[in-house]
């Protein structure tokens, strides 16, 4: 299986750009937003990126906001950094999309447009402890762990 991005059947008509990196040695992948976003001064909006990840069962997707966006506007993940685990990927509820968490810090009002560099996804491998035993796979889409 590897590792990858896919628009999501939602998407595929919209001219979604998969994430790439910019350079040989950057470890991010650019995710771009699927349309234009007003993000209110003191509020959270989970703004669409049209794309989902698949990767290895031992790996993640660490998503980070980048930072030059971040300093101008006041921006943040409101988790800090999203993870994306192997098994959201085609879940039934969503398909794996990948919708960020954006808080505006800031007290004015932000207009982002689609196709926006406003994060990035870091792929990670991770251990798992000697005795876990853990079997089941995720039903659902965005915080369905937490359920």
């Amino acid at each position: 299986m590897a590792r990858g991005f896919e628009v999501i059947s939602q998407y595929r008509e919209s001219d979604i750009k998969l994430p790439i990196r910019k350079t040989a040695l950057s470890a991010g992948y650019d995710l771009t937003i699927a349309q234009d976003i007003t993000l209110l001064p003191g509020k959270v909006i989970l703004v669409p990126t049209g794309v989902k990840a698949y990767m290895e069962e031992d790996e993640y997707l660490g998503i980070h906001i980048r930072s030059g966006l971040a300093i101008k506007h006041s921006l943040s993940l409101i988790n800090g950094q999203g993870i994306i685990d192997a098994d959201y990927y085609n879940n039934q509820e969503n398909e794996g999309h990948i919708l960020l968490p954006v808080f505006n810090q800031g007290s004015e009002l932000v207009i982002i447009t689609k196709g926006t560099r406003l994060a990035q996804g870091i792929f990670y491998k991770y251990l798992k402890t000697d005795n876990d035993c853990v079997n089941n796979l995720r039903s659902g889409g965005f915080g369905s762990t937490g359920q």
